[in-house]
């Protein structure tokens, strides 16, 4: 049994909440994932998960196990990159995840500009909306848009993104321009299902919260969508500010109700708190993390 490939596809088991969401992460057979869990339990002479058709859960061994699992393979991991003398010299693979259009318009320009200065370097660059996670995916540095909880990682904050609402200029000319957030409930939405509830927004009205409910005439699940249809003239859409750059330069969105926009979200470079940051990683973070500041400065001024 290789015992960390079987670590690791258990706390991606465990990440993932069920053993076929692994296998389909991992692009690997079920029944292989399977059995590297029950080998690790045969071995270990215990029960580790709980399993169901739908969900895995961890035993108390379990969720003792798969911390140790963790730190097993980060200090593992650690030690191959000072063989390599990544500590040393900048040199090997930078993994960076980010959100799929945040890493195009900011991130991406960031990497290109890193590359060129440092040739012994490459980078892997992972466009995702969902979370990765840093451990389990092997991933150096992350993007985190929103209030980070409480974890092992450290974040350097980079600057805050804006929650704005557009609609086409069209669409503002036939149906009007709401000037009060409770203007909505007569103007068709767009929900992007993964930033907002489906029925209703939330605004700021000095230091209150004010949540006005909405008609969702179209629910979608990626932000491109929404601002397609919202350019497209089918109704008022609440994206973050980034998700929109392009279209409000093109001037095919205009936002509304700036003065009741809610508090904005952090903008933070998130990355694991090692004993000893590679010399690629540390690099990185002093390249990107000004470029970022002075980048998210000037679009939260706009």
């Amino acid at each position: 049994m290789d015992r960390f490939e079987s670590m690791s596809i258990l706390i991606e088991a465990v990440e993932a909440g069920s053993l076929s969401a692994a296998a389909r992460r991992l692009n690997m057979p079920l029944a292989t994932v399977s059995r590297k869990v029950a080998d690790l339990e045969a071995h270990l002479k215990t029960h580790l998960v709980n399993r169901s058709a739908r969900k895995l859960t961890l035993t108390d061994a379990g969720r003792a196990y798969v911390v140790a699992c963790k730190q097993i393979l980060e200090n593992v991991r650690e030690t191959e990159r000072a063989a390599r003398g990544e500590y040393n010299a900048p040199q090997g693979e930078l993994t960076i995840t980010a959100p799929i259009v945040f890493g195009r318009l900011h991130i991406l320009p960031i990497v290109i500009a890193f590359l060129k200065a440092h040739p012994n370097v490459s980078v892997h660059l992972v466009q995702t909306d969902r979370v990765v996670g840093l451990l389990e995916d092997h991933v150096d540095v992350a993007v985190r848009i929103g209030e980070l909880p409480d974890s092992s990682l450290v974040a350097a904050r980079v600057g805050v993104m804006r929650r704005v609402v557009c609609a086409s200029p069209g669409y503002l000319a036939e149906r009007g321009t709401p000037a009060l957030p409770e203007d909505l409930k007569t103007h068709d939405c767009i929900t992007f299902d993964r930033l907002n509830m489906p029925n209703e927004w939330t605004f700021k009205a000095g230091q209150t919260k004010v949540a006005v409910e909405i008609q969702s005439r179209l629910v979608v699940n990626t932000a491109e969508a929404a601002v397609d249809a919202a350019t497209a003239g089918v109704g008022l859409t609440c994206v973050l500010s980034y998700q929109i750059a392009q279209a409000r330069a093109g001037g095919t969105v205009v936002v509304v109700l700036r003065d009741y926009e809610p508090a904005s979200s952090p903008v933070s470079l998130v990355y694991s708190g090692q004993r000893l940051l590679p010399q690629k990683l540390r690099l990185f973070l002093d390249f990107a993390v000004p470029r970022l500041k002075d980048s998210l400065r000037s679009q939260s001024e706009d």
